[in-house]
């Protein structure tokens, strides 16, 4: 009988990656001209938020669209990324953004959904907190799974980690 097959779903930032692009995005904006005497600035807020201050809200946008610039050239989905809109704060102007991780129950059950409606048979799906584990008797079938999550319109990011 041959060995089971299988892989688990995540959704997770590395937060490596998201530390150098926030590094560049702010060694940018303090040589480009356009940023000059704006208080432009971006910098870490707690584990997994961003802040940005800027003295105007298109600054601040400005801002956030080199930040998410830097963060596509690094490999990181801007789908984990939840900004809110930029709120006057004093003089200047502050947008916050965190980043999310693992996926919720909701998102978990969709997954499910989506591998046992549309993907091959034998394939069996289970959830595990905030990732999920799919395992087959066949490689080929995971491939599959594979090939099919990553074609659907999801709004969260995911990875697909310890396959064997």
């Amino acid at each position: 009988m041959a060995a089971e097959s299988s892989f688990d779903i995540v959704s997770k930032v590395d937060r490596q990656e998201a530390d150098n692009a926030l590094n560049q995005t702010s060694r940018e904006i303090a040589q480009r001209f356009d940023f000059k005497n704006t208080g432009a600035g971006i910098r870490w807020s707690g584990e997994l938020g961003v802040e940005i201050t800027a003295n105007s809200e298109e600054r601040a946008l400005a801002v956030l669209d080199v930040f998410k610039e830097k963060l596509v050239k690094r490999g990181v989905s801007l789908r984990s990324l939840e900004t809110e809109d930029p709120k006057q704060s004093g003089k200047d102007y502050r947008l916050t953004g965190t980043f999310e991780q693992g996926i919720s129950q909701e998102n978990a059950k969709k997954v499910a959904k989506i591998v046992r409606d549309e993907g091959p048979k034998g394939v069996k799906v289970q959830v595990q907190g905030d990732e999920l584990r799919v395992a087959s008797k066949k490689r080929d079938d995971l491939q599959e799974v594979i090939s099919l999550l990553k074609g659907k319109e999801l709004d969260f990011a995911l990875q697909f980690i310890n396959y064997r």
